[in-house]
């Protein structure tokens, strides 16, 4: 079963959505069967990719110096957040920009470890403080999972995997996706946001429906092969 995940590093409701995915598949027993394919999605594209600002600085100023306002924003991210075991530390994330995390992810997938990868990278940005911009401490988890360092390096002086985020983006604007986290179940069924955990087994079951009758084969004995045919 094929899942595809928009979303950004920086987004605190991806890494939600995305454990409440994972809590899902577990309670199914499918881990062995689905197959998960981040999909790039960077929110704030233009942010330095050298300094970093203050997470509720920022809220504060989308709010308008409604310090009430943010306040009831960031419990509400906090009572989602602790709903699926996570604690977030609002005070210590640091805004930056996720085009390198990305690109690392996708070197990532090529080892079978993008999952372990986002896992990191999010945990340590939303409860550690991680700074993002920090290639040198990106490129040590990508150590730490057993890619290369080399080819990690490679990543980010060359800046490699440009082709694969500019495609992202437009599967995203082909889908008309304005905002994540967004999952694609299958090219069937979606879910944008963050929805309750029977939402997701209920998707997850119609989907792998649909990855069941997607292919139905007829055997028979006549047929060729590489090796010639057999009758």
């Amino acid at each position: 079963m094929k899942i595809e995940i928009f979303s950004d590093f920086s987004c605190p409701f991806c890494y939600i959505s995305k454990t409440k995915l994972q809590q899902a598949i577990k309670e199914l027993g499918l881990e062995q069967q689905v197959k998960i394919e981040y999909k790039a999605y960077q929110l704030k594209p233009d942010a330095s990719k050298t300094e970093t600002r203050n997470y509720k600085e920022d809220m504060l100023q989308r709010f308008q110096g409604r310090e009430a306002k943010m306040q009831e924003a960031i419990d509400a991210v906090h009572a989602h957040a602790k709903e699926v075991g996570l604690t977030y530390n609002v005070d210590a994330i640091q805004t930056a920009n996720t085009e390198n995390a990305h690109r690392l992810a996708k070197l990532a997938a090529k080892f079978n470890v993008a999952d372990a990868f986002t896992e990191r990278v999010m945990n340590g940005y939303f409860s550690e403080g991680f700074n993002i911009n920090d290639t040198v401490a990106l490129i040590d988890i990508c150590v730490a999972l057993g890619i290369p360092q080399e080819q990690a390096q490679q990543v980010i002086d060359e800046q490699l995997y440009s082709e694969e985020l500019a495609q992202d983006r437009y599967d995203a604007q082909q889908l008309q996706i304005t905002s994540v986290p967004f999952m694609v179940f299958e090219d069937a069924y979606g879910i944008k946001g963050v929805e309750p955990l029977e939402i997701y087994v209920k998707t997850l079951k119609q989907a792998q429906a649909v990855a069941d009758k997607r292919l139905t084969v007829i055997e028979g004995d006549a047929v060729c092969g590489n090796d010639g045919c057999e009758i």
